[in-house]
């Protein structure tokens, strides 16, 4: 197994490792590394749907994700990411279509437990496009200027699925449209590595708790700058059996896009919780 940086403050590439087979020694390895790096590109893997499984298994517990018309219908745990594209017209849903567009770090709005990591697996390709973009929360962190960091101890963001304008709320059952906001402490102290992200994403962001509109989205406006910045990134362009595993508690992402409606894209998906 080799494993070697992405970029110079996210993401590692591994090769040489077959998941379905690894000892114990390698799997600690590359646990360490995934909680050194936040993601982990994984080349090369064959997988069959248990296996795929299996290995988020050994992450933590399997979840299915809330939007439920992507769920495998055999393995519900597993979503499936790019088929049904269409309309019963033929025309694209471009709320599939775009779906994960825009940063965020998933499940922050989860009111069934802690979204701890999310795992893809690359099938079809497209020819050109469709990467995925992964930033740093820790380094946001630590680059806050301290009065703001200061300003910014006790408080915390609330979260819904979709944020302010609830987008891409259509692709969830009624039931789960409405469930109370989630609430995180926006310097959040990772359970495991001791480090401390920057966590809030403009995605799936509503509002800081216990304060005003105007002081809410005032505050949002401040931060939103210090976010995302290009010194932060690993842009990942996918292969096909590309295995890709990122922590939602210390990175953000983004679904670039840019590829051709008519080509396919398509993975597998798993939901882990803490």
């Amino acid at each position: 197994m080799r494993i070697e940086p992405a970029s110079a403050t996210v993401g590692a590439i591994v090769t040489g490792l077959d998941m379905t087979r690894m000892t114990d020694a390698e799997w600690r390895q590359l646990y360490q590394a995934w909680l050194d790096h936040l993601v982990l590109i994984v080349r090369d893997q064959d997988f069959t749907v248990p296996q795929f499984l299996g290995v988020a298994e050994r992450f933590g517990r399997l979840m299915p994700h809330v939007v439920r018309r992507t769920r495998n219908a055999q393995y519900p745990q597993l979503t499936e990411m790019g088929l049904n594209t269409k309309k019963a017209d033929g025309k694209v849903d471009t709320s599939i279509f775009a779906r994960g567009q825009g940063w965020h770090t998933d499940g922050p709005w989860d009111w069934r437990g802690t979204c701890k990591a999310t795992q893809l697996y690359g099938l079809e390709i497209p020819s050109v496009g469709g990467d995925t973009w992964f930033a740093n929360m820790y380094a946001a962190a630590e680059a806050l200027p301290a009065d703001l960091r200061e300003r910014l101890k006790g408080v915390k963001a609330e979260y819904v699925y979709g944020g302010h304008a609830r987008k891409g709320n259509d692709l969830l059952e009624p039931e789960d449209r409405d469930h109370t906001p989630v609430a995180w402490p926006v310097l959040r102290v990772h359970p495991e590595t001791g480090r401390t992200a920057l966590y809030i994403n403009p995605t799936h962001f509503l509002r800081f708790a216990d304060m005003t509109p105007e002081a809410s989205d005032a505050l949002f406006d401040e931060l939103a700058p210090h976010m995302i910045k290009p010194d932060w990134e690993y842009h990942h362009s996918w292969r096909v059996h590309d295995y890709v595993i990122w922590d939602n508690r210390c990175s953000n992402h983004a679904a670039a896009g840019g590829y051709p409606i008519e080509e396919r894209r398509i993975h597998w998906r798993a939901t882990i919780l803490e």
